[in-house]
């Protein structure tokens, strides 16, 4: 457990340290957990996340911003941390498409069809994808409908349950 916790922090911090300050975002949202959508067996988790992060700035002249997050979970199912790139397409009206890597409190262990009551992983990290649709409110302040999916994409193993997140996050421009 320590050491998902030692990669997420270092790689918080490598994304803090290439990114100029002036250009950061910090994010907070509210997500329903566990939704029901084809690419999930759904339904087996309760709750809510409450979501905090850290967005940075472009690399360069790409649409492409460094992103960092935690998820807590508020029935105390499984909490996850996220790191990975996303893009912004627009600026009044966006979209902005993301991928990343999670590490999760839930169970590693290999998906197996009797199992109906926790959601088997299979992995400890998965890929993290995720989709948001927003708005500009004003210079420094956006909201946007945003989609979490966590899975590891049928790497180990021909299950993969995955779980689907979905709710809404503002972001205030530091």
């Amino acid at each position: 457990m320590k050491f998902p916790a030692i990669l997420l922090s270092a790689g918080i911090a490598a994304l803090t340290l290439a990114t100029p300050a002036k250009a950061d975002e910090i994010v907070g949202g509210l997500y329903v957990h566990d939704v029901d959508t084809v690419l999930t067996i759904a339904g087996v988790e309760k709750g809510a996340d409450v979501q905090i992060g850290w967005r940075g700035g472009r690399i360069g002249k790409t649409p492409l911003q460094p992103y960092a997050f935690v998820a807590v979970n508020t029935a105390g199912d499984t909490n996850y941390g996220a790191i990975g790139l996303s893009a912004k397409f627009g600026d009044k009206i966006f979209i902005r498409p993301g991928l990343g890597l999670a590490v999760h409190t839930g169970s590693a262990r290999k998906f197996e069809n009797d199992s109906n009551d926790r959601l088997e992983f299979g992995s400890r990290v998965l890929f993290e994808p995720e989709l948001g649709i927003g708005a500009r409110i004003n210079d420094r302040v956006t909201i946007e409908a945003s989609w979490v999916h966590m899975s590891h994409a049928t790497l180990f193993s021909g299950q993969n349950p995955g779980i689907d997140n979905f709710g809404a996050r503002v972001s205030f421009k530091l």
